[in-house]
């Protein structure tokens, strides 16, 4: 089974990654050459920022997909659509969307109530409206809950058209919901194995309602600390410390359960990226290599010793 890394950059407290573009662009290209599929694009600056950064990391590359970091209620639909089908145009399809849940705060928010069901009814109807903008040939109109479209069009539509791939996450009963609708890749939470095992049956049962339980890719979200464990946990990711063949061994347990991605963050840093990239992508694919034929099962390698482990 293939695994995938992604990288996911820092923010960090005296500018993001993308602070210095021609210093990132030298580390975009050793990201690439390190072995990771995709970057994550989530910077401080938000929605607007993170387009004008995907726009430039697709021009930069020549492989490397981009995970663009949304949210529903920043900008209209259908301006969405066709700027989102104009990235993906220019990147050659190398484009996703990973959708995260927001609280309402447009010009209207007063108006409606604000909760965890209302955030993801207003996702769900307006990842609709993104596959409808993409699909469509011919102009629609639409009254929903949440957006009013008249004429909705989108003329030149991306490479993927209704198809770009969607990312989404969570953990409750209606962001599954959601996520089973519309999700290509889920992004789990971090967990132990037995834990994360248990995220991954209940999204694929939400996904089976719809017809797509065999449609989802799983992603887990992992962060490495190259010096050690330092300043406060990230709750978000499963966090391991120690040489790279040491993490390798760490993620196996999170392999066998189906995942095909890991989500890599805390190596920002030219000399760990080169090394995680020759050490545990190169190491973790060929234990999975020899493996193939006796499936390491969920907590075979809990108990190393050699790997300190935290789960966020």
């Amino acid at each position: 089974m293939p695994i995938e890394f992604t990288h996911v950059p820092g923010k960090a407290a005296n500018g993001s990654f993308f602070y210095d573009f021609a210093e990132t662009a030298t580390k975009l290209s050793l990201i690439e050459d390190a072995g990771f599929r995709r970057l994550v694009v989530d910077d401080p600056a938000g929605l607007l920022n993170n387009m004008d950064i995907a726009a430039q990391t697709l021009e930069r590359t020549g492989s490397l997909e981009v995970v663009l970091t949304h949210w529903a209620g920043v900008i209209e639909p259908t301006v969405a659509a066709r700027q989102l089908a104009a990235l993906d145009r220019r990147g050659g399809g190398r484009l996703s969307l990973r959708m995260l849940s927001e609280p309402l705060e447009d010009s209207d928010a007063e108006a409606r109530p604000v909760g965890h069901s209302v955030v993801w009814q207003r996702i769900d109807e307006y990842l609709v409206l993104l596959k409808r903008l993409w699909s469509n040939d011919r102009p629609f109109d639409h009254e929903g809950a949440f957006y009013s479209i008249r004429g909705g069009f989108v003329p030149r539509k991306g490479p993927h058209g209704a198809d770009l791939v969607i990312r989404l996450g969570g953990q409750s009963g209606t962001a599954l919901k959601v996520a089973g609708k519309h999700a290509d890749v889920f992004e789990l939470a971090a967990g132990s194995p037995d834990e994360v095992g248990q995220l991954i049956e209940r999204a694929r049962r939400a996904a089976a309602e719809h017809g797509r339980a065999g449609k989802l890719r799983f992603a887990l979200p992992v962060r490495i600390h190259a010096d050690g464990w330092s300043g406060t946990p990230d709750h978000k990711a499963v966090e391991l410390a120690g040489p790279p063949a040491r993490i390798a061994l760490a993620l196996l347990p999170y392999a066998a359960l189906g995942i095909e991605e890991f989500m890599i963050s805390g190596i920002d840093r030219p000399g760990e990226i080169a090394r995680i990239g020759r050490e545990t992508i190169t190491l973790l694919a060929n234990s999975l290599a020899r493996r193939e034929p006796e499936v390491p099962q969920p907590g075979a390698f809990a108990s190393s010793p050699f790997a300190e482990h935290r789960i966020g």
